[in-house]
C-alpha cells in the first residue's frame, strides 16, 4: 500500500464563475499539495469567459479532477450547495478552495494531520493572508484544540471570528453529508452560520500557522454587496439570539445583546441621515422580522438625535469631518445626485 492510499481521501470542491483570471492558480495550488490522497470537483457556474476550457485543461492531465457543469445559472450558496454534494463518498474530509483563492502547499497535509490527532474536532482552521494582513487571529498560542463553545463565546464577547471564511478551513465529510442543504441559501453570511452549527456539538482545531491565501473583493462580487449593507449586523444578532444561550452565562447575554442592539441602531441611524436606498431598508426590516424583534422606527430616530446632539456637541470634530468629506449634509447630496443622475452614463 502506497502512502496515498493509506492517507485519509479529502475531497476538495471549487465552485466557480468567470474565474478565468485566478481559476489556473487556484488549481495549481491545489496540485502543488504535498498530501496527495485527494480529488477535486471545479462545478462550474454557467461560466461565460474561459473558465471551464481552463479547467478542462487541468483535468484532462489528472484523474483526480473532475468538473461538473450547472445546467442552469445558480445563485452563490445555492451554487456552493451543488459542490458539496460532489464530495466523494470515501472522503473523510472536505476543503473548500474558492477559484480566486489559493492553498499553501503545506495547507492540507497540516490540517488532516491535526483533524486525525483529534476525533472531536469537526470543523480544522488556520491563518490566512489577504496582501500583507494576517487574517482569522483570536486565539492564543498553542490553542490546537478548542471547545465549540469558546469558540462561540470569543465571538460573542471579544469579536474575535477564528473559523474563517470557507477558503480558510476543513471539515469532516461526515457532517457535510449530514446537512441538506449544507448552507442556507438566504444567508450571505451562510458560512459562519454553519460553523456555528457544528461547533455546539463538537470541538474547533486550529493550525497556528498561514495555509491560505484570501483575495480581496471584486467591486461586483457578493461580498462587497454585503459590505454596503453591513449584513453583518444583522446575521450576528441572529448568531447571537440563536448560541448565546447555550455559551454565555445569563448576565453575558444580556450584555451582549444591549451592545449590539445600541449598535445596530447607531448604524441605521447614521444610515437614515446619509440617504440610504430603498433596498437597504428593505433588506434590514425584512431581517429584523425574519429575526423576530422587528425594526424600531423610534429607535432610529433616537439614533439621529444623539448622532445631531454628538455634532453640536463636539464642533471641532464636525468641522473636521466636513473638510474630509464626511458631512452628513455632503452624503444626502451624494445619495441624492445618485439617484437622480441622468441614465446616459449608466452602464447596463
Amino acid at each position: 500500500m502506497n502512502q496515498r492510499t493509506s492517507q485519509p481521501l479529502v475531497s476538495i470542491i471549487t465552485p466557480a464563475y468567470n474565474e478565468a483570471d485566478y481559476i489556473a492558480e487556484c488549481i495549481e495550488s491545489v496540485l502543488g499539495q504535498t498530501y496527495q490522497n485527494w480529488d477535486y470537483t471545479i462545478v462550474n457556474n454557467c461560466s461565460t469567459d474561459k473558465t471551464l476550457e481552463i479547467a478542462e485543461r487541468y483535468a484532462a492531465k489528472d484523474s483526480r479532477i473532475r468538473i461538473y457543469n450547472n445546467p442552469a445559472l445558480l445563485r452563490i450558496n445555492a451554487n456552493h450547495n451543488v459542490a458539496f454534494r460532489q464530495i466523494s463518498a470515501d472522503s473523510r474530509y472536505c476543503k473548500v478552495v474558492f477559484a480566486d483563492d489559493w492553498l499553501f502547499s503545506d495547507c492540507l497535509e497540516r490540517m488532516v494531520s491535526l483533524a486525525e490527532a483529534h476525533p472531536s474536532v469537526g470543523i480544522v482552521g488556520a491563518y490566512g493572508l489577504q496582501r500583507e494582513a494576517v487574517l482569522w487571529t483570536g486565539l492564543p498560542y498553542p490553542s490546537t484544540v478548542v471547545s465549540g463553545r469558546d469558540v462561540l463565546r470569543l465571538w460573542f464577547l471579544k469579536g474575535k471570528y477564528v473559523c474563517g471564511a470557507a477558503t480558510a478551513h476543513m471539515i469532516r465529510s461526515d457532517l457535510v453529508r449530514s446537512r441538506n442543504p449544507f448552507y442556507n441559501e438566504s444567508n450571505l453570511h451562510a458560512d459562519s452560520e454553519t460553523c456555528f452549527e457544528v461547533l455546539r456539538t463538537s470541538d474547533f482545531g486550529f493550525v497556528h500557522q498561514i495555509l491560505t491565501y484570501t483575495r480581496e473583493p471584486r467591486a461586483e462580487s457578493l461580498r462587497t454587496t454585503a459590505f454596503d449593507l453591513n449584513v453583518g449586523l444583522a446575521c450576528g444578532l441572529r448568531e447571537l439570539l440563536k448560541h448565546g444561550p447555550s455559551s454565555l452565562t445569563p448576565d453575558e447575554m444580556d450584555v451582549c445583546l444591549r451592545s449590539h442592539m445600541s449598535g445596530y441602531y447607531k448604524f441605521l441611524g447614521e444610515s437614515l441621515l446619509q440617504g440610504k436606498s430603498k433596498k437597504f431598508w428593505e433588506y434590514h426590516r425584512k431581517k429584523l422580522d425574519e429575526i423576530g424583534v422587528g425594526l424600531s422606527r423610534i429607535r432610529v430616530a433616537t439614533a439621529v438625535c444623539m448622532k445631531a446632539a454628538n455634532a453640536l456637541l463636539n464642533p471641532k470634530l464636525t468641522l473636521e469631518n466636513l473638510f474630509r468629506g464626511r458631512n452628513i449634509l455632503q452624503e444626502r447630496f451624494r445619495g441624492w445626485k445618485a439617484r437622480h443622475a441622468s441614465p446616459q452614463g449608466a452602464r447596463p
